[in-house]
């Protein structure tokens, strides 16, 4: 089996998502494990290892990878990080299909990052934060005299979602609701004790609890189909 030598950040940060990147790869050049293995003058075992193991291979078995499947290191390994989200190809055969209200609750999970929208007297502001999820309402924090407290007692959308470059598959879901103030004492409490994170944005002054109550939940997600079954047109615009 290759060494683990080390090997460039871009490459140890994605390496779970090595796998799944060289299957795809492979499969869209038609080429085999084998004469992938032959191209890298490996085996076919350590090529179906990489796509279905954490494997760590060392720099220079990577770069043999990468020209085996035609490609470079940076895409090979993740390396276009600082791109925005949907960089590959679409899929040949998508399936656009609409999430169930409990799809859409069990993708928000109890925290993450998501985006806030919100109208101000300049127009719309989209904003990213991490957030918590409190029985029904979506939670997070945010400085008192921001753009995002302002939203008390407004309408706002915050979306949620997931972009799979390697298999051009995603989801996203939606949610629209009034925003307010979280002010009560045992409320804070609470919500400082579920919450997974402090804000990734840093910042002293980020103590003012938002929540969200959702009026309406929707979700879409993009599957790869196996050619012959019935697709359903769409993206994941045009809520």
């Amino acid at each position: 089996m290759q060494g683990r030598t080390s090997f460039p950040s871009a490459a140890r940060s994605a390496h779970s998502d090595l796998g799944r990147r060289v299957a795809q790869r492979r499969q869209e050049l038609g080429l085999t494990r084998a004469q992938v293995a032959e191209r890298t003058g490996s085996a076919s075992e350590y090529i179906r290892y990489i796509e279905q193991r954490p494997a760590v291979p060392g720099t220079g078995f990577l770069l043999r990878l990468a020209n085996a499947l035609e490609t470079t290191l940076k895409e090979l390994t993740g390396g276009l990080a600082d791109l925005p989200p949907g960089y590959g190809q679409a899929n040949r055969h998508p399936r656009f299909t609409e999430l169930s209200l409990q799809e859409c609750r069990a993708l928000l999970s109890g925290y993450g990052v998501g985006r806030l929208a919100v109208t101000t007297a300049d127009g719309p502001v989209i904003a990213p934060l991490n957030y918590c999820i409190d029985e029904e309402n979506v939670a997070f924090r945010t400085a008192p005299d921001s753009v995002l407290a302002a939203a008390d007692g407004h309408q706002v959308a915050f979306e949620v979602d997931h972009i799979d470059e390697a298999t051009s598959t995603g989801w996203s879901v939606l949610l629209v609701g009034t925003a307010h103030a979280v002010t009560a004492p045992h409320a804070v409490r609470h919500l400082n004790e579920i919450a997974h994170s402090a804000p990734w944005a840093g910042g002293g002054n980020r103590t003012l609890w938002m929540a969200l109550t959702p009026r309406r939940i929707t979700g879409r997600r993009i599957l790869a189909e196996t050619p012959g079954t019935s697709t359903t047109a769409g993206d994941l615009e045009g809520r």
